[in-house]
């Protein structure tokens, strides 16, 4: 059976910590798709258009993974790609009971999607989009913690925000 793997989230912006949960997945799993989130409800710094972009940028180089945007609920993206994986990344306990909530929803709404969790590897286990996010907004060095590309686009972003 092959298994296609949905790896759901805003990406806003992608972290290094994010694209080795990426990698990792790649090798596990038949194909990967890294599902941009719109999140209308969240207060994003790049457009969706921006962030399915960045994703792809630094995602080229893996053949099984590709990248998408959706708005709604994750669960309907599912159904439409007919995925019956999903991958979550686990920091800390405060994950854990958070994603056990979304878990035991999705089973509901979807009892054929399973959902595999990942803990960070160690030196990317207290990264998170918020962080690089405020860090760059207050002027400082996002560069350990992003990809080159989604840096430059921060430095963009926080130089002229639209």
């Amino acid at each position: 059976m092959t298994k296609l793997t949905l790896y759901p989230g805003t990406f806003d912006p992608i972290t290094n910590g994010h694209l080795d949960l990426i990698k990792r997945s790649a090798a596990m799993f038949d194909h990967i798709i890294v599902a941009v989130a719109a999140s209308p409800s969240k207060k994003t710094l790049f457009t969706l258009d921006e962030r399915v972009q960045l994703v792809q940028d630094v995602t080229q180089d893996l053949p099984n993974v590709s990248v998408e945007g959706f708005s709604g609920l994750m669960v309907d993206f599912a159904k439409e790609k007919e995925a019956n994986l999903l991958v979550r990344g686990l920091r800390t306990t405060m994950d854990f009971e958070y994603e056990f909530g979304l878990t035991s929803m999705y089973r509901k709404l979807m009892p054929e999607l399973e959902s595999v969790f990942l803990t960070p590897s160690e030196e990317y286990a207290f990264l998170s989009s918020t962080i690089v996010r405020e860090v760059a907004l207050h002027g400082g060095s996002v560069e350990a913690f992003v990809p080159s590309v989604v840096n430059h686009a921060l430095q963009h972003k926080v130089k002229s925000p639209v």
